[in-house]
């Protein structure tokens, strides 16, 4: 079973930068693809960002290319965002998946969800 764990959403305002962290328990197998996802009220969730975790290969949204950077740490199985030039329309619930692939900015089959981290970017 794997545990994934969100940290560092908040409040901030336009252009300012946020890093958000998830923490992987549990048989995370360096196989799995990770990456960002975020839902806003009343929208699809949207994929944000993908890492294939071996290659170090990475794929970003068009919306988020160029602000958003991912990254991973092998060793303490943490995944990063570290998002700047934050604008309002990034104000949305981000969460943290693993799975079986990437498909462009969004991680295909999904086997693991993390609970979510508010960020909200006021104008």
């Amino acid at each position: 079973q794997v545990e994934l764990v969100e940290s560092g959403g908040g409040s901030v305002q336009s252009g300012g930068s946020l890093r958000l962290s998830c923490a992987a328990s549990g048989s995370i197998y360096s196989n799995y693809r990770m990456g960002w996802f975020r839902q806003a009220p009343g929208k699809e969730r949207e994929g944000v960002s993908c890492i294939n975790r071996s290659t170090g290969s990475t794929y970003y949204a068009d919306s988020v290319k160029g602000r958003f950077t991912i990254s991973r740490d092998s060793a303490t199985n943490t995944l990063y965002l570290q998002m700047n030039g934050l604008k309002p329309e990034d104000t949305a619930m981000y969460f943290c998946a693993a799975g079986g692939g990437c498909s462009g900015s969004r991680v295909r089959g999904v086997y693991y969800w993390g609970q979510g981290t508010q960020v909200t970017v006021s104008s």
